[in-house]
């Protein structure tokens, strides 16, 4: 754990070092829906396709919401951590582990009683109306698996290890691989076989991570002692990690209302936007990775008292991720056809995922400012305006450019999408507004100090 101090040395080979890892576990993690939506895509119909869409959707919505609750872990544990207190880092994890708990057995019982009313609210086309409440329904059983399996990974990167979540989701990968093959392709199960591949993948890692982080030689000890949960430890877990939590369930509430509206102009455009979905998933991957290990970057040097160099961890963050934003640019505008046709077979649904890319390729320019904007954001603990600020990004403008494009664009699915971009350009405005109203009120007080301590 030595080598996981961020306080010290140079900052670029840090950085990547601990992001790199964080992007292949990030890769891996999109292959889960990949390969579902892959294998279903080859196997099945578009019914089926669609309700794979639309079922991940909403699990990865709620999932999301898990994660992002789950980065006031992160960010508590690496202050605690910069701050050389490990006994607090220890109870840290400790509360977190009993708060996910009881958050897993809710989100259980929400999507495997709801599982039709998310379909049906999802306007789940009629032929795919069923597969779709099956999958969401499977895959929430399955809950508790992925609340353990993303909550592991969110103290491993807390405590600046990177590298053990990478090993787990690694080895989930390859378990769902095997599971959708043998479930999809070989027994035929279609949607529900995919979903059932999943969970199993990921009740194999978490039983991994666990042996993984009782032989780790942490910098704390994690006893029975810590399970009993602290109301400081809580506290700040919750006044991190909930503006987090509800920032992406809004944001990712105002995407399945994209989807809604997609769903509305039938079962090919669904399934289009399904695949495209899941080529975003790849296409976004080093500024959402740059996004997690930008936050426990500036965590600890926050926790240090080091704000020149959590700022030079944003700028440089920004630099690089805006060099593969430029990359995947080109490739998705230009030839979004051809990743599109890894997930379909259908010509149709090929041709409209292609449609809605070209919008995303435009958003691939703009998320390497915004993503590591919300990760230093996050990092420095102000994440009451990481919630504004996406708020109002979906709100403001996602949602209603998607119902004026779907009325005015004649069902274009690139006019529906470019709502993404125009959110993503609110955002970075007010994230640059918010750095710079930051910088002048810290001038300020040095000035105020500087002229006091004069006297």
């Amino acid at each position: 754990m030595k080598n996981n101090d961020f306080t010290s040395g140079a900052i670029l080979p840090k950085l990547l070092r601990f992001m790199l890892p964080v992007l292949f576990a990030m890769f891996l993690q999109a292959m889960y829906g990949a390969v579902d939506l892959l294998v279903v895509g080859k196997f099945c119909t578009n019914a089926e396709v669609s309700a794979v869409s639309t079922g991940s959707q909403i699990i990865m919505t709620l999932t999301h919401l898990l994660i992002s609750f789950s980065m006031g872990i992160t960010v508590a544990v690496g202050e605690m951590i910069g701050r050389k207190r490990p006994e607090d880092a220890a109870g840290t994890v400790g509360t977190g582990l009993v708060i996910f708990a009881v958050s897993g057995i809710v989100f259980t019982v929400v999507s495997v009683a709801g599982a039709e009313m998310l379909a049906s609210i999802m306007q789940a086309p009629a032929e795919a109306f069923d597969v779709t409440a099956s999958y969401i329904r499977i895959c929430g059983a399955g809950f508790l698996v992925i609340t353990a399996y993303n909550l592991l990974g969110s103290i491993f990167r807390g405590l600046g290890d990177s590298k053990t979540p990478l090993v787990a989701v690694g080895i989930a990968c390859v378990c769902n691989i095997i599971g959708d093959l043998l479930f999809v392709a070989v027994f035929r199960l279609g949607a529900g076989g995919a979903a059932m591949a999943t969970v199993f993948a990921q009740l194999v890692s978490v039983l991994i991570s666990l042996v993984i982080i009782r032989r780790a030689k942490l910098p704390f000890r994690l006893g029975r002692q810590h399970l009993k949960p602290k109301k400081e430890h809580a506290a700040a877990i919750i006044r991190i990690g909930t503006p987090i939590a509800l920032q992406d369930f809004l944001v990712g509430v105002s995407f399945l209302v994209l989807l809604a509206i997609v769903n509305g102009l039938g079962v090919t455009a669904s399934a289009g936007v399904g695949v495209a979905e899941k080529v975003c998933a790849f296409i976004m991957l080093v500024p959402a990775a740059f996004m997690q290990s930008m936050s426990a970057f500036v965590a600890q040097n926050h926790g240090a008292g080091l704000p020149g160099r959590a700022k030079t961890a944003l700028k440089t963050g920004v630099a690089v991720s805006f060099v593969f934003g430029v990359l995947m640019f080109a490739l998705t505008f230009f030839r979004g056809d051809l990743l599109a046709g890894i997930f379909s077979n259908d010509a149709e649904a090929i041709r409209s995922a292609w449609d809605y890319l070209k919008a995303y390729a435009i958003d691939c320019l703009l998320t390497c400012f915004l993503f590591c904007f919300i990760g230093y954001f996050n990092g420095v603990q102000r994440t009451t305006f990481v919630m504004i600020q996406g708020v109002c990004g979906a709100f403001l403008v996602r949602i209603p450019v998607a119902f004026l494009m779907r009325r005015l664009g004649g069902g274009s699915l690139f006019l529906i999408g470019l709502a993404t971009p125009c959110s993503t350009v609110l955002q970075i405005v007010m994230c640059f507004a918010a750095y710079l109203l930051a910088e002048r009120k810290n001038k300020k007080e040095g000035a105020a100090a500087a002229l006091k301590d004069g006297i």
